[in-house]
């Protein structure tokens, strides 16, 4: 499914952007196993790496993609799910390169498209392959940054938030669910969808039963100060998109020793805690 909104006129021809990114997960204080994972790398068609927790890098040779995954299934198999989802990126995305480099630039989501429908199908294999895994699936949340623009390619209740440098949040996903439904149509507001006793019944996920997808793509384009924030539904347990705002814009001095992902991660775990809680931060410098 293709992202509604239509993408802002990118920036005009500048030096290079460079990325300011931090990521971090933590099983929460109730969960034995964390389910969810994350991802960062750095590629160019040739060759793809696997990059750390947090970073700064330039976009002038190389695209960078980001990505968060929540698995369930019983038995650690969510586990399984996830690290799935996270893997087939990173071994399909130097082909995605090649094929897609040309095609993403104007603006099209075919190929994260194929890549979303190949980790769908590597889930299910494994799934048919063994029992223990027959019910497992994952969300999938992914950002590709190349010069000037981020395509996004989403699929079940994780989020990808824009927060451009001008101020506010914007949520670019939509949550795959009936309540997410529901908020789209203004029958419920944010805070009655937060705590919504339906709020994590999937209606569309990566394997988990379903045998087609439809991915929901878009793009926007960037400037400096402008940053991106990739979660999973945990995250929003503890805090409300204008509190990722606030936390993100107003470091409070209690977190000045953490990254940004870890102060978000570290406050919504503290005021719930109840999920895996997943975040990944990537900021635009100029």
């Amino acid at each position: 499914m293709a992202d509604t909104h239509h993408p802002p006129n990118a920036p005009d021809s500048s030096p290079p952007a460079s990325l300011l990114w931090s990521g971090v997960s933590d099983v929460g204080r109730f969960r034995k196993n964390n389910e969810d994972a994350f991802l960062a790398l750095r590629l160019d068609g040739r060759e793809v790496v696997r990059l750390g927790k947090t970073g700064r890098a330039t976009l002038e040779r190389e695209d960078f993609v980001f990505a968060v995954s929540d698995g369930m299934g019983g038995h650690k198999a969510g586990e399984f799910a996830s690290r799935i989802a996270v893997e087939k990126i990173t071994a399909l995305a130097p082909a995605v390169f090649r094929l897609g480099a040309m095609g993403m630039r104007r603006g099209s989501g075919d190929f994260l498209d194929h890549l979303f429908t190949e980790i769908h199908s590597a889930i299910i294999a494994m799934g048919r392959a063994y029992e223990e895994c027959s019910d497992m699936g994952a969300t999938l949340s992914l950002c590709w940054f190349q010069p000037e623009w981020m395509h996004f390619c989403h699929v079940g209740d994780s989020r990808i938030y824009y927060l451009p440098k001008a101020g506010g949040i914007k949520q670019l996903t939509e949550d795959h669910t009936h309540v997410g439904w529901l908020l789209r149509t203004g029958r419920i507001t944010e805070a009655q969808a937060r705590f919504h006793a339906g709020r994590n019944q999937l209606s569309q996920a990566l394997a988990a039963g379903s045998n087609r997808i439809d991915p929901q793509h878009g793009a926007t384009g960037y400037e400096p100060g402008d940053r991106f924030i990739i979660c999973t539904d945990g995250l929003i347990d503890g805090i409300s998109p204008n509190g990722i705002d606030h936390l993100i814009r107003d470091r409070p001095k209690r977190m000045q020793h953490l990254s940004p992902a870890e102060g978000l991660v570290a406050d919504s775990v503290q005021a719930s805690g109840k999920d895996n809680t997943t975040a990944v931060v990537v900021e635009i410098e100029g």
